[in-house]
């Protein structure tokens, strides 16, 4: 019932996020275009299927990628093989990279451009390639605890160094290949991977240095097909192959058979396979180790599965192509302005409905505490991507050079990143390489493309290709001015603010008898608050002085006050002047909050077994006018916690309730007899 609930609330966050796309579409097809478009009800249908989708996927990840990723992480980072992490880096990024599809297509066009020179077969091995090491490399770096600004700054100077000796041909190519390589599963699974290493490694913030691989995985394919390319153009001769121009074709709405289906499925299918090969190999062949709740992780890959075959479903269903033909049409149309706001706003609606961002922003909250919002994160990526998507609009109107614009741009991401708060940082990074995915790429595509077939003087070669590469640059520099402003206003972590408003009654006067005045650990200002404490005093044997301290320590005492005590027995009550008074046992006095009595007491005699076989005194009273005790702002917080939850469920006792004793003392089963 619970997963059930779960799911109402991802579908009802989908169709959510699916309402700035429906808003975009009317506004543009109803008030500029002027025309209801044809196949209107099939688009609709397939906007439903699209949330649908979304959730399903959004739950297979919760309940399959991500418990596996982060455990495949913590089992590798206790066993401390580093090599088979680097290992099994490069092989999640090779192998899920190599059966990219929108890769395929993009290869399949970079041999057409280049006449031939470029293989597209090589091509895919190349950008494979570069994403393996860079996943090798950002999980080495996290094992390392390097900052993760020195790589990409070090990234982005040889990424524009190169580019000055690239070939025109293909440096648009190169850079929307840095936004393409990372899939709707490599994202979350890659996530997952980072922030399990950096939460099991000693020393690393899970925050700061267990996001960043995927930033590394949009960077690299930039730096090695530019290379691949000045080799190419180089050293190899163009071949007689036939001039394959990139005309603005529309797709058309995809008809749902029952053979397309079983397609359709195949093919998402055979996208996770190497994912789920590799994680099967290290878990079972390498760590040789069970994963935990085997039955329900494969039921969130085949919820990943299903969910994203029907997400993709319900694009194709008329969706790509109703945007593709407004796009065109936009393109063909006088008003370069209107380009603009369109290109603004098709960069906006399609990445708020981005799954794999959704993934990263859920992540991004989880482990800042709730610091970062995850749908104010959302609202500046989709801002940052919507600014690169107009500015590159902008961009192939005007026919500047696009290596100035994206210098420009990585400039500015260079000087925010020693401006920005440290945890927001990799957090950026990463932003960039999640935005151009499914939704985004084929709308942004035959944006570029249409603009630089319909604009005199700009080739859809060379023009056509960047907006891709615009679209994955901005987002680091708004996700990071969120980062910014987030310090500047003050906000504060889940945890920050419930202690916050905890100690806010807190005040100096010391001398109010009501108030418990406590010394906050770490602080040299003492508060006085409405605390209720207990002295809890165990009378034991000397012997097992030390045996009780180590109990009660491990139940959440942090002191304890050490009395030498000495007893007279009852049958010694008679004529206690001829007892000889020595000191045998030990008083322990606990000063304790009253969330911990129970605790330090059933800790205490389970391991002294005072209620069994043997010996000693447990019991506890109420405290008033508590002055000068020591407590951390945790213990505060469980204390007015367990207050609270006190005061709402106080029992309802009858006559003959107190027969059970209070403590749980069935881990013994020795009858006892006198």
């Amino acid at each position: 019932m619970m997963q059930f609930n779960f799911f109402l609330k991802l579908l009802r966050d989908s169709f959510r996020d699916l309402l700035p796309i429906i808003i975009v579409i009317l506004f543009f097809q109803l008030a500029i275009i002027q025309s209801v478009p044809e196949g209107w009800v099939g688009t609709a249908i397939g906007l439903g299927i699209v949330g649908v989708g979304l959730a399903i996927f959004l739950q297979g990840l919760e309940i399959g990628i991500f418990p596996v990723g982060e455990g495949l992480a913590r089992d590798f980072a206790k066993s401390g093989w580093t090599t088979w992490i680097l290992i099994f880096g490069f092989l999640i990024g090779f192998g899920t990279t190599i059966a990219e599809p929108a890769l395929s297509v993009i290869a399949d066009k970079a041999a057409s451009i280049s006449s031939g020179r470029i293989d597209a077969t090589v091509l895919r091995f190349v950008v494979a390639g570069s994403v393996g090491f860079a996943i090798l490399l950002g999980v080495f770096r996290i094992i390392k605890g390097h900052p993760i600004h020195y790589y990409i700054i070090a990234g982005y100077l040889i990424v524009v160094s190169i580019t000055f000796f690239a070939p025109p041909e293909i440096i648009g190519l190169s850079y929307d290949l840095g936004g393409v390589t990372t899939s709707t599963v490599t994202v979350p699974l890659v996530a997952a991977l980072g922030i399990g290493l950096a939460s099991n490694i000693k020393g690393r913030n899970p925050v700061i240095d267990g996001f960043g691989l995927i930033a590394f995985a949009s960077l690299t394919p930039m730096i090695f097909v530019q290379i691949y390319g000045i080799a190419v153009y180089n050293f190899v001769d163009a071949q007689n192959v036939a001039n394959v121009l990139i005309n603005p074709v529309v797709s058309v709405p995809t008809e749902v058979t029952v053979l397309s289906v079983i397609t359709g499925l195949t093919s998402v299918i055979k996208d996770v396979f190497p994912i789920l090969a590799i994680i099967l190999f290290f878990q079972y062949g390498v760590l040789k180790q069970h994963i935990h709740n085997i039955k329900t992780v494969f039921l969130g890959f085949i919820l990943v599965i299903v969910g994203l075959y029907a997400f993709i479903l319900g694009l194709e269903m008329g969706l790509f192509s109703l945007g593709e033909t407004m796009a065109y049409e936009l393109t063909k149309s006088n008003s370069i302005l209107m380009i603009y706001v369109f290109a603004f706003a098709i960069g906006f609606s399609t990445t708020m409905a981005e799954p794999a961002l959704m993934a990263i922003a859920k992540k991004a909250k989880e482990i800042s505490d709730g610091k970062i919002n995850d749908f104010i994160l959302r609202l500046f990526v989709a801002l940052g991507v919507a600014i690169g998507i107009a500015l590159g609009a902008f961009r192939i109107v005007d026919g500047g050079h696009i290596h100035y614009y994206i210098i420009v741009g990585y400039l500015v991401v260079i000087i925010l990143t020693f401006i920005a708060p440290k945890y927001i940082i990799p957090i950026a990074y990463d932003s960039g390489g999640v935005t151009t995915s499914t939704v985004t790429v084929p709308l942004v595509a035959a944006l570029g493309i249409g603009l630089a077939s319909n604009i005199e003087g700009r080739s859809p070669l060379i023009d056509g290709f960047g907006l891709i590469a615009f679209a994955s640059l901005f987002p680091m520099i708004t996700v990071m001015l969120y980062g910014i402003i987030i310090e500047k206003i003050g906000i504060r972590s889940n945890s920050q603010i419930v202690k916050d408003e905890l100690l806010k009654d807190g005040i100096e006067d010391v001398n109010n008898m009501d108030l418990s005045t406590v010394n906050i650990d770490g602080s040299k200002v003492r508060h006085s608050l409405t605390l209720q404490f207990s002295a809890v005093v165990i009378i034991i044997p000397e012997d097992k002085k030390l045996d009780a301290i180590a109990a009660a320590h491990k139940a959440g005492a942090s002191g304890v006050t050490v009395l030498k005590a000495d007893g007279i027995g009852l049958g010694e009550m008679e004529n206690f002047y001829r007892t000889s008074f020595e000191a045998n046992d030990a008083l322990l006095l606990f000063l304790l909050p009253q969330h911990l009595v129970n605790e330090v007491i059933k800790s205490i005699i389970h391991t002294l077994h005072i209620t069994t076989t043997g010996q000693g005194v447990a019991f506890a009273f109420p405290l008033s006018h508590m002055k000068g005790i020591s407590l951390s702002k945790e213990a505060i917080f469980r204390e007015k916690a367990y207050q609270v939850n006190i005061n709402k469920e106080q029992p309802i006792k009858c006559a003959g309730d107190d027969l059970e004793d209070d403590f749980d003392t069935s881990y013994e089963s020795e009858s006892i007899t006198k």
